[in-house]
């Protein structure tokens, strides 16, 4: 072994101690970066020299240490754990936000909510039976069944708002989506170069890896990662990203409510043939599942299953009173043997909802004596007062509505509670594995400084020992 030998061992340790206490500084940086993944520098013993060279021998002794890679301290189950996770989180979440939101456009239980509005109207009806030679009542009557028309073609608008509110951000997020994708599949195309040069491209792969995750809370994707270091980016079985290429998503089908409700879905499809993504979690699929348009049951999307239920309600107000009212007879109805008539209308064209509307409008016109009770009898008002407590009426279907809109809200939003843990405790998970530790960092760049230290030492000596070797040795005896 060369007399020399002993400097090159020192100068690799240097070199290699050097560069784990620049990684440990680079962990120290990126301490509160989100996404970042703490890397370790990977050291590695030099052999021996197996063919020693001419005039020298081996001693046996390896020839120091080389820094053969820098490791991301990741775990690719953990991730794919969370991606999953965050999958179904952000589908569940996006259901309850939206119910929420529905239960807060319906606004009960409350004093200015629907229930109270049809409790005042039948309250109404008793009233005027009860003073039916008198038109303040029938006037306060006529105002309170305006009020109900109006507050239930309030709560269809709102369902349409929310509609409307809902497919923007589904088509928003879709754009956001494709811009991710093409972003990846940069970074693909980056890293395969960075590593085919034999760099490191440890930061560009969590920014990578911090992209896939965002795909898999909008749509579910989820990640396949290729021999050559590259990622495909998989959404229902197809890929998103292969890849230095990219695909794109699109919105398609009804663009408006009144399409929803005539049964046209909304859709996502894959822009290059227009085959069905069949996305099954992220927030996209959420969003999906409520533009859903009605089914032949009259359920399905809740928005559209609740406008529905407005329709059906407003259609039931009608039919009901109606049905009473044209039995019924007024004051001057009742000398002429004419009953009163429709006392609400549905305007032709119109959901029910929005279409319904009270017939009449003066107060005199309304109807509450029965045929042969006399002019001033009000048991046709007394009658139309008592579908507040049917069984089959106005206010037992509405109550029906609440509390069923009540059980859905409250089983979404446990749902999405219970998604959201489990996908907190698998990020809990992969920050244990993936986070900087500054406490643990401070003691590797201590032990690095030490190893340094030790290094510039054998330096040193040998160093002196070269000295004594080159410039003393034969001076004896002069």
């Amino acid at each position: 072994m060369s007399t020399f030998s002993g400097l090159g061992t020192a100068l690799s340790s240097l070199i290699a101690q050097r560069q784990g206490l620049e990684v440990s500084g680079q962990n120290v940086a990126n301490a509160n970066t989100v996404g970042y993944t703490r890397q370790r520098a990977t050291l590695s013993a030099l052999p021996a020299s197996s063919v020693p060279s001419m005039f020298a021998t081996s001693s046996g002794v390896g020839q120091g240490v080389f820094t053969s890679g820098f490791e991301r301290m990741g775990d690719i189950f953990v991730d794919a754990r969370l991606r999953t996770e965050t999958s179904g989180a952000a589908y569940l979440q996006q259901l309850s936000t939206s119910y929420s939101q529905l239960e807060d456009a319906v606004g009960e239980p409350g004093d200015t909510g629907l229930s109270s509005q049809l409790t005042n109207m039948f309250t109404a009806w008793s009233e005027a039976s009860k003073s039916s030679e008198g038109s303040a009542s029938r006037s306060v009557l006529l105002e309170r069944s305006t009020a109900v028309a109006n507050q239930i073609a309030t709560l269809y608008n709102g369902a349409q708002t929310q509609w409307n509110q809902t497919l923007t951000t589904t088509n928003s997020l879709v754009t956001q989506v494709n811009t991710t994708a093409a972003n990846l599949a940069d970074l693909n195309s980056r890293i395969l170069a960075i590593t085919n040069a034999g760099g490191s491209a440890n930061e560009l792969m969590d920014s990578r890896d911090l992209l896939i995750t965002q795909l898999s809370g909008l749509v579910g994707a989820t990640a396949r990662i290729q021999e050559n270091g590259t990622v495909d980016v998989m959404v229902a079985g197809n890929a998103l990203v292969n890849g230095a290429k990219a695909n794109t998503l699109e919105v398609t089908g009804a663009k408006s409510f009144d399409q929803a409700m005539a049964g046209e879905s909304v859709g996502i499809v894959w822009s290059k043939n227009g085959a069905s993504a069949g996305l099954d979690g992220g927030r996209v699929a959420g969003l999906l599942t409520v533009l859903a348009p009605p089914n032949a049951s009259g359920s399905g999307g809740m928005l559209t299953e609740a406008a529905t239920g407005y329709n059906t309600l407003a259609t039931q107000i009608a039919t009901q009173v109606n049905a009473l009212h044209n039995t019924a007879y007024t004051e001057a109805g009742y000398e002429t043997g004419t009953t009163a008539g429709d006392f609400f209308a549905l305007e032709a064209g119109k959901p029910a909802a929005l279409g319904l509307k009270v017939a009449i409008t003066d107060p005199q016109d309304v109807g509450l004596a029965a045929a042969g009770a006399g002019a001033l009898d009000g048991s046709i008002g007394d009658k139309l007062a008592a579908l507040a407590t049917a069984t089959d009426g106005p206010n037992a279907t509405w109550s029906a509505n609440v509390v069923q809109l009540g059980v859905r809200s409250a089983s979404a939003s446990s749902r999405a509670s219970v998604a959201e843990a489990a996908r907190a405790t698998s990020e809990a998970q992969q920050l244990a594995q993936t986070s900087v530790d500054t406490d643990e960092e401070s003691i590797n760049m201590l032990a690095y400084q030490r190893a340094y230290e030790g290094a510039a030492r054998v330096l040193t000596a040998i160093d002196e020992m070269l000295d004594t070797l080159i410039n003393r040795t034969g001076v004896v005896g002069r």
